[in-house]
């Protein structure tokens, strides 16, 4: 079953020390492990278990994050996720395709009912009819110093192709309307970022 509470730590890495952290990271049970693509950053997804207490959630990340500080050159930032709904889900516990993306966007709170109505039948159905995305989870911030909606997507063709879904006259409207409507002033809490997941960590 898919987890339904879901912690991301970004673990911001010195030049060409990408794989040299996630192998150290490595993949466990509950969590998976995924390389930006411009190799800047590393990203845990980890699974939470419904009734974790912060005291186990501490005891877990912070010994990790101090065993591989001589791989960062900041601070490990995380965030802490709700699932909503998905127009394509998984039946594993996380996102096992080779690559994912993670989409993120702050909506106007006076706006969320209409928001989440409208990317039903825009965002959704755009997804659905399209064979590039395998994946595609909304969750929204319960924790986190950019709040607001974040879309995991999984997917296996090549990155450039899967974009083309996103490049489409029909998904550029969708972005103008969003725009218009229901996203929040300024682009801070606007962004699309790509990681892929290393062979030997599994997909």
């Amino acid at each position: 079953m898919p987890s339904q509470t879901l912690l991301i730590s970004r673990y911001p890495v010195k030049p060409d020390q990408a794989e040299v952290l996630a192998t150290k990271l490595g993949r466990g049970e509950a969590s998976c492990i995924f390389v930006s693509l411009d190799g800047a950053e590393v990203i845990e997804l980890r699974a939470l278990e419904g009734k974790l207490e912060l005291s186990a959630l501490t005891a877990k990340t912070m010994p990790v994050a101090q065993s591989v500080a001589e791989n960062l050159v900041g601070d490990v930032r995380r965030e802490l996720l709700s699932f909503v709904e998905a127009p394509k889900d998984i039946d594993t516990l996380l996102p096992e395709t080779p690559y994912i993306q993670l989409r993120h966007v702050e909506v106007k709170p006076e706006a969320m009912g209409g928001y989440r109505q409208w990317r039903e039948e825009t965002i959704f159905d755009l997804v659905r009819r399209a064979d590039e995305v395998q994946v595609f989870r909304a969750y929204h911030s319960i924790v986190s110093g950019q709040p607001g909606v974040m879309f995991i997507s999984g997917f296996s063709v090549d990155p450039e192709s899967y974009n083309a879904v996103f490049a489409s006259d029909r998904y550029r409207e969708i972005v103008r309307q969003a725009g218009a409507r229901y996203i929040t002033g300024g682009s801070e809490g606007l962004y699309t970022k790509t990681y892929r997941a290393l062979p030997h960590l599994g997909a």
